[in-house]
């Protein structure tokens, strides 16, 4: 399997990932896929930090990470995990686990400082993610405390930070 950042003959093949991936999740409206798209074409976008995972040339996982700010501090370079996919098919095999790992490492390489989350805690504390409120961090809408996470790319970066994470608008829009 291969990661690699998303090219644009891509789009097509990505938007069906994400809509098989989450059609049968609960805790999901089924429109994550045209927040992507929405994301995309926002200022928040990261075109090398939206990555696929490919094997024998199909697209088999997706991952995003868009820019936020958080509190008042817009100089903490921080990103918003969101969503992750991984077709049905290849589900529990490590593609996002390995989509995750691809893309945090890839950010501390390109100077970026967090990461914040919301999903489930027992799969995302795998990875070093904690509740965001051991920092101060509080998302801007109502969701169980647990499940919204943050993660240190540089050491004490969250110490300098506190307050509610600004999403891009995409995130607030209804297609």
């Amino acid at each position: 399997m291969q990661v690699r950042p998303e090219k644009k003959e891509d789009f097509q093949a990505i938007e069906q990932i994400i809509i098989r991936a989450f059609e049968n999740e609960e805790m999901s409206d089924q429109t994550e896929h045209q927040l992507v798209g929405r994301l995309r074409n926002s200022d928040a976008y990261v075109p090398e930090l939206s990555l696929v995972a490919v094997e024998k040339g199909e697209i088999i996982g997706h991952l995003m990470l868009t820019k936020v700010t958080i509190g008042e501090n817009d100089s903490l370079r921080s990103l918003a995990l969101a969503p992750v996919s991984v077709h049905p098919s290849y589900q529990n095999q490590g593609v996002g686990k390995a989509l995750i790992e691809h893309a945090l490492k890839k950010s501390g390489e390109k100077d970026y400082e967090s990461v914040i989350v919301l999903g489930h805690p027992g799969y995302y504390s795998r990875f070093g993610f904690q509740p965001a409120s051991k920092y101060g961090i509080v998302p801007p809408f109502e969701v169980p405390d647990e499940a919204f996470m943050a993660f240190e790319l540089r050491r004490s970066a969250l110490t300098k930070v506190f307050g509610t994470v600004h999403y891009s608008n995409e995130f607030f829009k209804q297609s």
